[in-house]
């Protein structure tokens, strides 16, 4: 699934051919994604797009009445092409815009979305997210606060959208790594120091990923049809009985709430 990184990259890469531009037509090729496209949406057409901005993994695009909000959900994949491009399967939603340019959704397990946020309104999907990673909202002393007298592991703890949005899974594991934290260990029993420097290092890790283009992941790709590259420099997702970069002990795979979490059995403590 793309992860917060791969979403800002994909905020980052249509804006410049959606801000401004007065929305020429929707279409709508199938309603039914994650849950069923509004039909509200249509109310757009002819409005300019004011912002394009980004909430946790949702992409809105911004007009004078509301939003249309985008997830890419498993497999979704944004492009932005010209308008007569021909379709191809799986080819779900087009918003075409009047510079001839048009956002295409694509998404073969329909596990994305495109809900509607009226102005004013707040969509039910972001009424409980945390703070963003990369805001001054974030920090180790929030960490800290909400992990007192929570059992669960840290790494579960770090990946709720209620203790702060988008630290998925690689992201979560490469920061823990770079803090020198186990993924096992409880939230409670970790200091504010450690936590001060949990969160300095998911900082640094999703500033790295989004300046180099999101992770090359099997289902996603930039806006522009070429994949992320950060990958190459991960130090132990998905690296497992390979050696450590610093140690040279073998990273281990342990699954944690569902998922492959990797980490160094001697650096992180």
């Amino acid at each position: 699934m793309p992860e917060l990184p791969e979403v800002e990259v994909s905020r980052l890469g249509i804006t410049p051919h959606l801000l401004d531009q007065r929305i020429e037509k929707i279409v709508v090729r199938q309603r039914q994604l994650r849950w069923p496209i509004p039909t509200e949406i249509d109310s757009t057409v002819g409005l300019k797009i004011t912002s394009v901005t980004r909430r946790a993994k949702y992409l809105l695009l911004e007009t004078q009445v509301g939003a249309i909000i985008l997830h890419l959900g498993m497999s979704g994949k944004l492009r932005v092409v010209p308008s007569n491009t021909p379709v191809v399967k799986h080819d779900h939603l087009d918003i075409c815009v009047e510079n001839g340019s048009c956002l295409r959704l694509n998404d073969p397990r329909r596990f994305g979305a495109c809900l509607w946020q009226a102005t004013g309104d707040k969509a039910s999907v972001l009424a409980h997210l945390g703070p963003e990673p990369l805001t001054e909202e974030f920090d180790g002393e929030r960490l800290f606060q909400l992990s007192r007298g929570k059992t669960q592991a840290v790494k579960n703890f770090i990946m709720d959208n209620k203790t702060v949005v988008g630290v998925g899974n690689i992201y979560a594991s490469e920061s823990l790594y770079l803090a020198g934290v186990s993924p096992l260990r409880s939230a409670k029993t970790i200091s504010k120091k450690r936590y001060v420097t949990l969160a300095e290092k998911i900082k640094i890790v999703l500033e790295r990923a989004i300046k180099q283009g999101g992770t090359t992941l099997k289902d996603f790709a930039q806006v522009d049809g070429q994949p992320g590259y950060f990958a190459q420099e991960l130090f132990v997702y998905g690296r497992k009985n390979e050696l450590c970069k610093s140690c040279e002990s073998d990273i281990k795979s342990v699954v944690i709430g569902q998922r492959n979490s990797f980490y160094c059995p001697k650096c992180q403590t």
